[in-house]
């Protein structure tokens, strides 16, 4: 139920305590309506980054942020003289990588001026939908997070063809949030919320302050395409929200050029732009994904004692409390979890492959990389990526 007019401060107070953030910026944005970089804009995103990221003087209220940037193909467009957007997918590649130059370029630059180390990170559709490269990008993105690092994200144009591309970045914005399970996606574009219907068209929509992410009501009111310079519209932030919230991610749909919209967001002013408030905690949606969605592909059995802890202490699972390896699974994939009678009592993700699984069994976190030459993680299975059946 759309509620447009809500004053239920949780979901809005759920915002400011947000610590992992995800900010996406549309191409008519950076690149002011297809007229080429907008370095003016780009820095001033950087600034209020910088703000968030680094926290008040005293380091209070500091934040982890990825952006998801478009515009690479609108700056190749300028570059090389095109007015509307190519049709066909080797001109858009073209024009993606010789924008891509410039677009990186420029947050490298802006990032540095307020005291931020940057990363370029190029992602299509293969890299997500493969277990063992997500969870590769998973890490990449998590240790850049850690160091203080703002990774800048785009669609890897260059490379992607119809049956790999994440088809606009507001889906590659909500799929970044699952990957890492943001807090939160912001969502910066140039309306300043989410309408009952197109405002540019129709002199009685309203702004739609809070609703929930998913509500079937939402896609109604959603109109169709975006500008002449992206591919997105309404529609696909609506569905990007909704994607996001399965691994417990709300989303804000914001004018990106309202003054200070990030930090206002973070230290908690209500009703700029459109919240969609997730519907579930981020672990309640993340472990209900892995005991819903996925096939299982093998399994491993666990000694009584290792069996206890995962059903009773809510532990991650370690390779020492593992005596069988059943079946064949790669690196990421979903596994079932067995007590000494066979009896499944969990299911996860797999750090390790079926046979790097079985070397390991009895063998205890520190004799990992001896044994395969490598440490993925010390664990089999986290207890983040392991829910009880």
């Amino acid at each position: 139920m759309v509620n447009a007019d809500s004053t239920d401060i949780s979901p809005w107070d759920s915002v400011r305590r947000a610590k992992r953030i995800v900010v996406k910026v549309g191409s008519s944005l950076v690149t002011n309506q297809g007229q080429g970089l907008d370095a003016e804009a780009i820095s001033e995103w950087s600034r209020q980054l910088s703000q968030i990221v680094h926290g008040d003087a005293q380091g209070q209220g500091k934040r982890e942020v990825i952006m998801v940037s478009s515009g690479a193909i609108a700056e190749g467009m300028k570059r090389m003289g095109l007015s509307k957007r190519p049709k066909e997918l080797h001109e858009l590649q073209a024009a993606a990588a010789v924008g891509q130059m410039g677009l990186v370029q420029m947050y490298e630059s802006m990032l540095r001026h307020y005291q931020l180390g940057s990363a370029q990170v190029l992602l299509t559709h293969a890299d997500l939908a493969d277990r063992e490269r997500y969870l590769n990008a998973r890490i990449t993105l998590l240790t850049l997070l850690k160091r203080g690092i703002v990774p800048v994200i785009n669609e890897n144009d260059t490379v992607v063809n119809d049956e790999i591309r994440f088809g606009d970045n507001d889906t590659l914005g909500a799929l970044v949030a699952n990957l890492v399970v943001a807090d939160l996606l912001i969502i910066l574009t140039d309306q300043n919320g989410f309408y009952t219907a197109d405002p540019r068209k129709n002199p009685d929509a309203t702004k739609v302050h809070l609703a929930q992410a998913g509500d079937e009501a939402l896609e109604a009111m959603a109109g169709g395409a975006g500008s002449s310079i992206g591919t997105g519209g309404m529609l696909t932030k609506i569905i990007a929200a909704k994607r996001a919230a399965r691994s417990g991610a709300s989303t804000i749909i914001a004018w990106g050029r309202e003054p200070d919209i990030l930090p206002r967001l973070m230290s908690g002013e209500q009703n700029i732009g459109s919240l969609l408030y997730a519907p579930m905690h981020k672990l309640q949606a993340r472990k209900q994904w892995i005991a819903d969605h996925l096939q299982l592909h093998g399994s491993v059995v666990l000694d009584a004692g290792a069996a206890k802890k995962i059903k009773s202490e809510g532990k991650s699972l370690l390779p020492v409390g593992m005596t069988e390896v059943k079946g064949s699974f790669t690196r990421g994939e979903v596994i079932a979890i067995e007590d000494p009678s066979g009896h499944q009592i969990a299911r996860g993700l797999a750090n390790y492959n079926d046979q790097e699984a079985r070397k390991l069994c009895r063998q205890s976190s520190d004799a990992i990389e001896s044994i395969l030459g490598y440490v993925a993680e010390p664990e089999m299975v986290h207890r983040d990526n392991l829910v009880l059946i």
